[in-house]
């Protein structure tokens, strides 16, 4: 059944009021806007930026549209409730988000590590946001307003809608719907699932009954009546658990466990009665009726006490994540039921359009004076033509938040965007910065098949090669570049996005038309690996792919009669990574004449497929028994520096734990001073180790000491 349109709506009273210039952070500016309240407040960490590309802007921007009176407290001092009461007590509900990063990837290293800086905050100034955001805000409001509905949303809520591994505690941690106490949480690109919300909130409807909008997860007691279980075993079955016990068992069900000897009561009886659980193979034979079927993932305590159920659960929750034939998920948490709906369906290129050009200033709140913001600095002259990614890359949370299925904006509606940035946005000297979004190029890519891409389980379309039933036709991209270079006062466009370069392959014009006019004389991609282990880990191309890029990248590039680089990342210590393979990458790297001045080293974020693999060194992309293949991971701080000096190979900081490891690998023909060797046998004359470098390996890393190893 097609969703109702996002703008087709009723608009609410206050309507009458018509858009504000920036969405209000004070009372005063509510008192200039004639309101006496506001009906929704959105709490974020990040500064207030009124442009498409910072998520807090647009939910306001989408729910004022809807004729709703929209407040934003940004970056609030969350040390006591008086923060969340600026603007009064909401008519309707708090929207809660830690803002467009997650709040511990904001603030920490992948080596757990504290930043000191915040792309998101005037000046980029750090300590601006508390550590879980979500749920130290969710927190306050109830304090403020112990009676108002709460509604939790951004990637750091996305990302934790069940129990998840996480990172800087080294701990399985509860969804956090429970340590928030939020009334519902949204995830993914939510503006269907908050904008359904907040109009059924005004007509009267309590947020505690709704229980049927997609995208949103909340909790219950138990299955409603009429429900069929699916015992998650039926789509993945990781084996038999020592000691012999049933994870998948439905907690509706009466026990019979010998050494309780309790008697079933009543309620639980008729529970049984009314709510059907099934074997695997009757839900293998049987058509199942999608709206009233939810599959149960193993409950908090089995994930939290067995590594390999936790990546059963992340295999099972990652094939449930097409909106075409996702079935409800729900996971036990002690005696309460976490309950997630389907996810949304995608935005249409018509409802996006709309999204996009709603009335933003395209600038931070005027509060913010002369301060920088590094972030809206960077997308200041920026357009973003589309959301979702299907490469379906492991340690990636593009996926998991905006969904694989792309949702495109319409070839004209980017165009007026960039006649807008030209004609409203301070600065601009006619160069676009960037025409992208999660990828460069996958605007207008799709499934040929709307039968096929509904009932598709696939984590990627283009892994472990190009699905053929994606169209991979760039030429409209091609036509859209070059009717952006055409608008009056736009002097060169740029592409910065993340390029799939096995996909520009399928379109030799495309790649043309880039190296020809969108390259600033680099032009950056991610091959992430050269080795078969790491890369199948990462469900990324082989090298050889990246090779044949490279040719057409030179081969046009003397065409259009200019030099220019490809700068491509790596990341070190991704899981399935061994010691041989980062040795064998830089050895590329040195023949292939690259010298990285940063690398990247694998963050397990939570909920990606690439952290289930951190934490349960199994690979949930097959299927996860006890017997099932074991992930290599670097997981001691000494052996991820290890690997990432193995792309420094260059740096004399690292060179004497390339040779001691080099010398360990029985590898002594890799040390001297020709061109076949990695490392020299001694440090340059006077060299001495960069200050604290001595003591990197006993830093404060937030895990126990055993594990600072």
């Amino acid at each position: 059944m097609a969703p109702k349109h996002l703008f087709s709506y009723r608009k609410y009273w206050a309507e009458c009021f018509g858009p504000a210039p920036y969405l209000p952070m004070s009372r005063d500016e509510m008192d200039a806007l004639g309101w006496d309240s506001c009906d929704i407040i959105l709490v974020t960490g990040d500064a207030y930026v009124d442009h498409p590309s910072f998520g807090m802007a647009v939910v306001g921007r989408v729910l004022e549209a809807q004729g709703f009176r929209v407040g934003i407290i940004a970056q609030p001092d969350w040390q006591s409730a008086e923060g969340f009461k600026t603007l009064g007590e909401p008519n309707l509900f708090f929207g809660v988000a830690a803002g467009n990063m997650d709040s511990m990837i904001n603030r920490y290293t992948a080596d757990r590590r504290l930043r000191h800086d915040d792309a998101y905050s005037p000046n980029n100034e750090g300590g601006k946001r508390p550590d879980r955001a979500v749920i130290v805000y969710s927190q306050r409001c109830r304090e403020a307003y112990k009676n108002t509905p709460i509604v939790i949303g951004s990637i750091e809520a996305s990302l934790r809608r069940i129990a998840h591994y996480d990172y800087w505690s080294d701990k399985i941690r509860r969804s956090i719907l429970l340590d928030s106490r939020a009334d519902l949480l949204v995830y993914g690109n939510a503006e269907r699932a908050i904008v359904d919300i907040a109009h059924r909130c005004a007509n009267g409807e309590a947020i505690n009954e709704m229980k049927d909008i997609r995208g949103t997860a909340f909790v219950r007691k138990r299955v409603p009546d009429g429900w069929t279980v699916v015992d998650s075993s039926s789509i993945d079955t990781p084996g038999p658990i020592d000691p012999p016990i049933d994870p998948y068992q439905d907690t509706t069900e009466t026990s019979d466990c010998k050494t309780k000897q309790q008697a079933p009561d009543e309620s639980a009886q008729e529970m049984v009665q009314t709510v059907r659980v099934i074997d695997p193979l009757t839900a293998r034979k049987e058509k199942l009726d999608p709206d009233y079927c939810v599959i149960r993932l193993p409950d908090y305590e089995t994930v939290k006490s067995d590594p390999v159920m936790y990546a059963h659960a992340a295999r099972v929750l990652h094939l449930e994540t097409n909106p075409g034939n996702a079935k409800a998920l729900i996971q036990r948490h002690g005696d309460r039921e976490v309950w997630l709906n389907p996810p949304p369906i995608p935005l249409t290129t018509e409802e996006l359009d709309t999204v996009f050009e709603l009335p933003y200033q395209r600038k931070p709140h005027p509060t913010y004076g002369s301060a920088r913001i590094p972030a809206y600095e960077m997308i200041r002259f920026s357009v973003n033509i589309m959301r979702g990614c299907f490469g379906g890359c492991t340690f990636c949370s593009i996926t998991e938040h905006e969904g694989r299925i792309i949702q495109s904006r319409s070839h004209d509606s980017i165009v007026r965007e960039v006649e807008d940035i030209r004609d409203k946005t301070p600065g601009f000297t006619g160069v676009i910065s960037d025409l992208g979004g999660p990828t460069a190029n996958m605007w207008r890519l799709n499934c040929k098949s709307k039968e096929i891409e509904q009932n598709c389980r696939r984590l990627s379309c283009i892994y472990p090669g190009i699905c053929k039933s994606l169209d991979t036709d760039q030429m409209p991209l091609v036509d859209l570049y070059r009717d952006v270079r055409s608008v009056d006062g736009v002097k060169k466009v740029l592409i910065a996005s993340g390029l799939r370069y096995d996909l520009a392959v399928e379109t030799p014009e495309y790649v043309k038309e880039l190296v020809t006019h969108h390259v600033g004389g680099y032009l950056k991609i991610a091959p992430e690996h050269t080795e078969d282990g790491p890369l199948s880990k990462m469900m990324k191309p082989g090298v050889g792919t990246y090779d044949a890029f490279k040719k057409m990248f030179e081969k046009y590039s003397k065409e259009a009669g200019k030099e220019q680089f490809l700068i491509p990342y790596f990341i070190a210590a991704h899981p399935g990574t061994t010691d041989k393979d980062m040795m064998n990458l830089a050895l590329w790297l040195k023949s292939n004449g690259f010298r990285a001045d940063q690398v990247q080293a694998f963050y397990p974020s939570p909920m990606a497929n690439a952290t289930a693999m951190y934490h349960s060194e199994r690979n949930p992309l097959k299927k996860v028994s006890r017997q099932s293949e074991v992930v290599t991971t670097a997981k001691g701080l000494k052996q991820r520096r290890l690997h990432k000096a193995f792309l420094r190979y260059h740096d004399p900081e690292n060179w004497p734990l390339l040779r001691e490891t080099l010398k360990k690998m029985g590898r002594n023909d890799l040390i001297g001073f020709s061109k076949k060797h990695l490392v020299p046998p001694r440090q340059p004359a006077g060299w001495r180790p960069a200050a604290g470098k001595k003591k990197l390996l006993t830093q404060h890393t937030g895990l126990p000491p055993r594990k600072q190893r």
